[in-house]
């Protein structure tokens, strides 16, 4: 398919390009970028597709290296199908998903079975992390070069954290000699226990059990060391405390091989939700959504550098599992969706980020977390683009969700910043009516 993009300003952070300009694509690359109007009207006819993009925004596809697309296993709360269009729905031309599932992604065959079901299925491209332990038992290492040849970009236990100090570093230092970033689920569960939301006063008002900060931190801390020891990458997923977001800055500033990510949720609600929204189950997550003070601090985190990126998170539930006392109900929020809304609305159009700063922090920075080639506008290079209207006001209505997880506590909030158009590999693969 031959495309023709033009009229719009487009902004590539990889390359500090921002100007107005015309994109063709042709197959699954961009054959070029040229200025306004410089492929004159007979040009137009050899085109499949000309899209105005007058008064928005070119970008690169965005990239979420932290999602849950439930497949294999667990396909009634999502599966790839569903969600890679609620990732194009949202903006997102690649996801990296989580090892969470049944079987467990920790050998060969289940990684190439995801990678299998994407080109089948896939409206945009999936990255599979791996387990760090086979099972994610936190016992025994898996064999990661085996992953990385299979295809997987980086390795996780995800919800459940390593909490054998000896295996992390051996993790650690095993996963260096292969490339691969260790993404930390930094939660000590003795200080964490039963808790279902943040501790402070919001949990002693609704007689909630807490979870402390000191959960998140402490184990933050032992993950620093470890990779100060071994020189590993640790990627520290979904920062949610000013504890931890401090260490991660001093780690930093040390020169340990640390990177961040944070979630809209945590950069946009408070642990008030829980009661502003009568205990709605949508806004149980974890990490549990913090204080005021823990939210500036992520923010900030995210201005100067500390945090490197957003990652949505996306944790879909079935309608029935979240339909239950907010003891019962499991932790997650369906984010693909409203995530760059949520970027724009609360960081963009506040003045905390740059539209540029913004879009960094959502393609071409996780893209190096993980070391994939995508987050770039440039000739040759992948047809991952999508197209921003910032002016562009909406409600958030499950009605209309692509996913299967409608558990958000978004719904009908109004939001600026909307992907129209989704292309991925060269694939016009979601166009949002106005």
């Amino acid at each position: 398919m031959r495309i023709l993009i033009t009229g719009g300003r487009v902004i590539d952070p990889a390359s500090d390009l921002d100007r107005p300009a015309d994109l063709v694509v042709e197959g699954e690359r961009i054959a070029e970028i040229s200025s306004p109007g410089s492929l004159g009207g007979s040009d137009r006819a050899g085109f499949d597709r000309v899209i105005d993009a007058k008064g928005m925004i070119v970008a690169p596809g965005l990239v979420d290296i932290h999602c849950h697309l439930r497949e294999p296993g667990f396909e009634y709360k999502e599966d790839i199908e569903s969600g890679t269009r609620a990732a194009a729905a949202g903006g997102f031309t690649s996801v990296c998903c989580m090892p969470n599932v049944k079987p467990v992604t920790d050998g060969r065959g289940a990684v190439e079975y995801i990678l299998n079901r994407a080109r089948q299925a896939g409206a945009a491209a999936v990255y599979p992390i791996a387990a760090i332990t086979k099972g994610s038992e936190g016992k025994e290492l898996t064999e990661m070069a085996e992953l990385r040849e299979a295809g997987a970009v980086a390795v996780s236990d995800d919800g459940k954290p390593v909490e054998n100090a000896e295996i992390m570093r051996l993790a650690l230092e095993y996963a260096k000699m292969f490339g691969l970033p260790v993404i930390s689920h930094a939660e000590e569960k003795s200080l964490a226990g039963d808790g279902v939301m943040n501790l402070g006063r919001v949990s002693t008002i609704t007689g909630l059990r807490g979870i402390p900060n000191a959960a998140e931190d402490v184990m933050v801390a032992r993950d620093l060391i470890l990779a100060e020891l071994s020189g590993g990458h640790l990627h520290v997923a979904h920062v949610s405390t000013r504890g931890a977001v401090e260490l991660i800055r001093q780690a930093k500033a040390r020169g340990v091989n640390v990177t961040a990510e944070a979630t809209p949720h945590h950069f946009t609600l408070t642990d008030e939700a829980v009661r502003e929204l009568d205990y709605d189950t949508s806004t149980k997550v974890n990490p549990p959504l913090r204080s005021a003070e823990d939210r500036e601090a992520v923010i900030q985190g995210l201005i100067d550098g500390t945090i490197d990126c957003i990652a949505t998170d996306h944790a879909p539930h079935h309608f029935d599992e979240k339909e239950q006392e907010y003891n019962y109900a499991p932790f997650g929020i369906s984010g693909l969706e409203t995530a760059l809304g949520l970027t724009f609305t609360g960081l963009v159009k506040s003045g905390r980020l740059s539209l540029k700063e913004a879009l960094s922090k959502l393609t071409i920075t996780p893209s190096r977390i993980v070391g994939i080639p995508k987050g770039v506008l440039r000739s040759g290079g992948p047809a991952d683009i999508i197209i921003i209207d910032t002016q562009y006001e909406y409600t958030v209505d499950l009605n209309k969700y692509e996913s299967k997880g409608r558990n958000t506590p978004f719904s009908g909030w109004k939001l600026y910043g909307r992907a129209m158009t989704t292309i991925a590999g060269g694939r016009i693969v979601h166009e949002e009516a106005r």
